[in-house]
């Protein structure tokens, strides 16, 4: 039960950053916001990553060029990316483009890495291409070859296919989850601040834009990372990987709580999209073959 409100706390904070973010980016840049995230961030993740993993730092660190790669991909070209949708759309729009990124990455998995899609993954990823469509068209589907669509939604499905791609580089990366985060926050930090300070980034003068950047900060950068991986301690990661589609939900929960306007196509579009996701990655559960006495003693069971 605790491991469960973890996940459903952690995907709460993780919209916050859709909803906040949505409100930052109106004052600062993308890369203005983004650095000073992971700046703030990254000391406390270190710390947090001595304390809980106490990894072998000059062991981690030989893994320095995938950690970089990864930095590049997930923590700092994803926010990058969503930062700057944000500028031009909603932040309801931009989640329900996000809630396919289950059927992308099985796509990507299939041509990168060679896994067997199957009828499932090829018919929900079909699903979730008409649900994106109707989102970034507004419902005008067969305009979509004649239509300039919203900048916006065309970075977000960029955002998704890096967020993708950051997924199966991450695979199998011997370092403890917590620690890996923190030293790539820590790489982005490092690596954006010329090009921050060269653009004179400064703490935002509007109190209201400081406690956003500070809340970004913590809670979905630090916060939901920790609930997360204390959860993933007794639940699957596949299981675990279902609570993600709360984002989308809690997102534009709030988003409408706070005024915003859920259309008809964002609506219908993001149940698409759903769908897609839930046919591309769920697998109906088969009971399981009784085995053998003498097999079960040769496993030692």
């Amino acid at each position: 039960m605790k491991a469960t409100i973890a996940l459903i706390v952690a995907t709460l904070l993780w919209a916050g950053n859709y909803i906040v973010g949505g409100i930052a980016v109106q004052t600062l840049s993308p890369v203005e916001l983004t650095w000073l995230r992971w700046l703030l961030a990254c000391i406390p993740l270190l710390i947090l990553a001595q304390v809980v993993e106490r990894p072998n730092w000059a062991r981690v660190l030989r893994h320095w060029p995938r950690l970089l790669l990864l930095a590049a991909l997930g923590v700092g070209g994803y926010n990058l990316l969503l930062y700057t949708a944000l500028q031009y759309t909603t932040p309801q729009s931009a989640s329900l483009i996000n809630a396919a990124n289950p059927a992308v990455m099985v796509v990507l998995a299939a041509v990168l890495l060679r896994e067997r899609i199957g009828w499932r993954g090829i018919a929900g990823l079909a699903l979730g291409l008409v649900g994106v469509v109707l989102i970034i068209t507004s419902g005008a589907i067969a305009s979509v070859f004649t239509r300039t669509p919203n900048t916006g939604d065309l970075l977000m499905v960029g955002a998704i296919v890096v967020w993708s791609l950051y997924t199966i580089v991450g695979r199998g990366l011997p370092v403890p989850p917590i620690t890996a985060t923190a030293l790539q926050g820590t790489f982005v930090a490092v690596l954006l601040a010329p090009v921050a300070l060269l653009g004179g980034v400064r703490w935002p003068a509007d109190a209201a834009i400081g406690w956003a950047v500070i809340f970004i900060a913590i809670f979905p950068s630090i916060g939901s990372y920790v609930l997360w991986n204390a959860a993933l301690k007794s639940i699957p990661p596949i299981r675990a990987g279902l609570f993600l589609n709360l984002i989308t939900v809690f997102t534009v929960v709030i988003a409408v709580v706070l005024g915003a306007q859920l259309t008809t196509p964002q609506l219908v579009g993001g149940v698409i999209v759903f769908a897609g996701v839930a046919l591309s990655t769920l697998r109906p559960s088969r009971p399981l073959a009784p085995q053998p006495v003498l097999d079960t003693a040769r496993r030692g069971l």
